[in-house]
């Protein structure tokens, strides 16, 4: 046994005739008659009461205990009792990685997840109860994109738990689990002429925003953070050493995504384009705080800004500068009188990276080399995401064959 099983309505003394003998403790007939204890394995003393006539189910879980010990998965019956709320808000405030990373997850959790499973103790939960969530997740969350990222963050917390000896199996990894599926539509690159007439609908001085993203490959933020130091005119090399972000509201300066530093080709248009930007437009010098909006200021020179003459805010270059550019260029719906725009998050900037993609595969461009400009920490990653715009080997083929004819090489 892993303890033992104290009787408290009886305790046993010794007799007159010196054997033990048992007798009524002041506790008899009130409150929980045993109490099943044992030692757990950071040497403290555990317990758990049970009442009268239970004396059998106080074995069974004492058994139970036992055999969880001498299977390693022993998991202490008060911290199984945690929330998983609770557990979650740990979690997440050691969660490594980005800040953004973190207050996505905690966002995550707190709007989709506490209000279903936030106060279940972790050693309560079972398949059952993750089916039932993931089920209430297709009202709220129609996209099943999204209702796997939620899904995925909960599991990642559960796991954390395992690990942490709160819990001995992971629900969600369960067989009878069916997680959302990922459901990434294909990539549609936008056409040359979307490019320009996107970029002919923006005021001037964001028109050469599109050149960077279309002829570089850049993220929003890596544009909008570029800073004059970053360009190599003369070697012909655009650095992407850092990103103009936002966190909790205020904006920071902050390493790429994911940290991925790296240096990009710079073709002679993009630079001829930036040339003529910064002719009319004089870079600007702004100090922002470096990674976290409490980290230490950095000042940064660079090559757009909002006509306020500070750096660009996202949110408001999006609304009042991207959108009316998609509407005027026939790519999303005009705005009505007095309404917004559509919704349209697959014709955002990123749309340009897109296209730089599929110039360069459709160049011959390689796999590796595309991952490395476009700042992929994984070249798999982009060869599921693009593998679908790279020329077929049929193709191929059939220029090689037609090719051959042309020159006359199988003639008789």
């Amino acid at each position: 046994m892993a303890g033992h099983i104290q009787d408290r309505w009886f305790k046993t003394v010794t007799g007159r005739d010196g054997k033990p003998v048992k007798v009524k403790t002041d506790r008899f007939g009130t409150g929980l008659r045993y109490r099943a204890r044992y030692v757990g394995p950071d040497g403290a003393e555990k317990s758990k009461s049970f009442r009268d006539k239970e004396l059998r189910l106080a074995r069974q879980w004492l058994a139970q205990i036992e055999a969880d010990m001498s299977r390693g998965q022993y998991v202490d019956p008060r911290t199984a009792r945690t929330t998983f709320r609770q557990y979650a808000d740990r979690w997440v405030s050691t969660h490594t990685g980005e800040i953004n990373s973190r207050e996505a997850a905690e966002r995550r959790l707190r709007l989709h997840a506490y209000p279903h499973i936030g106060s279940r103790p972790l050693g309560s939960f079972k398949p059952e109860h993750i089916r039932a969530w993931i089920a209430d997740l297709e009202a709220s969350v129609p996209a099943e994109s999204h209702r796997r990222i939620i899904v995925g963050t909960v599991s990642a917390a559960l796991s954390a738990a395992v690990d942490d000896g709160l819990l001995t199996k992971n629900p969600c990894r369960a067989r009878t689990v069916q997680l959302p599926k990922p459901g990434k539509p294909r990539v549609v690159p936008w056409t040359a002429t979307q490019v320009f007439g996107v970029r002919a609908s923006l005021p001037r001085r964001f028109q050469a925003a599109v050149d960077v993203g279309a002829g570089c490959g850049m993220r929003q933020g890596e544009i909008f953070g570029l800073a004059v130091e970053e360009l190599d005119h003369e070697g012909g090399w655009l650095a992407v050493g850092h990103q103009l972000k936002r966190i909790r509201g205020k904006y920071v300066f902050a390493l790429p995504k994911g940290g991925k530093i790296r240096d990009v080709p710079l073709p002679k248009a993009v630079a001829s384009a930036l040339r003529d930007h910064s002719k009319e437009f004089e870079p600007i010098d702004v100090t922002l705080p470096w990674r976290t909006p409490d980290g230490p200021l950095v000042t940064k020179q660079l090559l757009f800004s909002g006509p306020e003459g500070r750096h660009v805010r996202v949110s408001n270059f999006n609304d009042h500068h991207w959108k009316p550019a998609l509407a005027a260029a026939g790519i999303i719906p005009a705005r009505e009188a007095g309404g917004r725009y559509a919704s349209a998050p697959e014709h955002g900037m990123h749309a340009l990276r897109h296209f730089y993609a599929s110039v360069l595969l459709d160049a011959g461009e390689n796999i590796r080399a595309l991952s490395q400009y476009l700042g992929h920490s994984d070249p798999g990653f982009t060869l599921r995401t693009y593998t679908h715009l790279m020329p077929s080997s049929e193709g191929r083929t059939r220029r090689a064959i037609d090719s051959m004819f042309e020159n006359g090489q199988l003639a008789d």
